[in-house]
């Protein structure tokens, strides 16, 4: 038995909380209700992970019929994949409210276990996902919070206010000058990680500044961060990828979509590589998921949005534990 606590066997949420989150619930499959917005539902286990070095999958053994000798499976970190298959099968606009599962990630604003909401927009640019994305949330808060107009800013524009360097071109040392410069402590980085360097400065000098009584989205980040986003083809330096900020706190990621099934191949080995360098795991890429985009995506953008940080900014919580009724510690 796992040592528990007095009292470990209660919520950590308080009913009102639950109730806000219930209430939340409903008021994001109305808004896609109202839009002919299709929910669907997608594996939780998957014969592939993420291939991405910044997420770590969790894994499971089955051995069932088919699989006697044991055959290991992953709770995915996100819907995204299936939904994409989806998406190329013909099955227009979509979004799921899913639970997701995400290994090392625990804290005040992180718990293994968390909701997702992600949507997919044919037809869609990100600057189109934008607008719906802020609509969304404003409508998800009602007048929980009062809000200022909506800023965007890339992410370009919000390095040079805020750390006075230009993203795109400075080098790791510069970088790592600045950081040192306002006393950021951090270790193992190394003199060559750019985008290590970039996220520490993202983290300390240009994130507690975003969303401050506003929606923050910050937009047109750099291409070695581009994920699952398409290169702007006018500036393929920069992704056409965003994030939403409220009050300092990430609550969504989108991108307008990749649907080259030989860059998505590329990116794929680009991300195994990188994890052997780092002693990662080699985990087995979505197959499935090139097939559907050979087969062919319709063009498209997509977002995934964090809905226990969302009821955390309703509730007016400073943890996610307020909101969820057994984090990692009483599960």
């Amino acid at each position: 038995m796992n040592p528990t606590h007095p009292g470990d066997w209660l919520p950590s949420a308080t009913r009102a909380n639950l109730q806000l989150r219930a209430h939340v619930l409903q008021r994001l499959r109305a808004f896609f209700a109202e839009r002919g917005v299709l929910e669907v539902e997608t594996p939780v286990l998957s014969a592939a992970a993420t291939t991405d070095p910044q997420l770590q999958s969790f894994a499971t053994r089955y051995t069932g019929p088919g699989a006697a000798s044991g055959r290991t499976l992953y709770l995915h970190t996100s819907p995204e994949f299936p939904m994409k298959r989806l998406l190329a099968s013909g099955s227009g606009p979509i979004y799921q409210l899913c639970k997701v599962f995400r290994d090392g990630e625990a804290g005040r604003r992180h718990n293994p276990e968390f909701s997702l909401l992600e949507w997919y927009r044919p037809g869609y640019d990100h600057h189109g996902l934008m607008d719906e994305v802020a609509e969304l949330v404003r409508h998800a808060l009602e007048d929980r919070l009062v809000l200022a107009a909506t800023e965007t800013l890339t992410y370009e524009d919000a390095f040079l206010r805020y750390t006075g360097l230009n993203p795109l071109t400075a080098s790791a040392a510069q970088l790592a000058a600045c950081a040192q410069q306002h006393r950021i402590i951090t270790t193992n980085l190394g003199m060559d990680a750019v985008d290590a360097w970039r996220d520490v400065l993202l983290t300390h000098l240009v994130e507690p500044h975003l969303g401050q009584g506003r929606l923050s989205f910050l937009y047109d980040y750099p291409a070695s961060q581009a994920a699952l986003a398409r290169l702007r083809p006018d500036k393929p330096s920069v992704a056409r990828r965003f994030e939403l900020y409220l009050q300092g706190t990430e609550l969504a990621n989108g991108f307008h979509e990749l649907g080259d099934a030989h860059e998505q191949r590329r990116r794929y080995d680009h991300d195994l590589a990188i994890r052997a360098t780092q002693g990662l795991p080699r985990v087995p890429p979505d197959e499935r998921l090139l097939a559907a985009l050979a087969h062919g995506l319709p063009d498209c953008a997509g977002v995934a949005l964090g809905v226990d940080r969302l009821v955390m900014l309703a509730a007016g919580a400073n943890s996610l534990a307020e909101v969820m009724a057994f984090p990692l510690d009483r599960a």
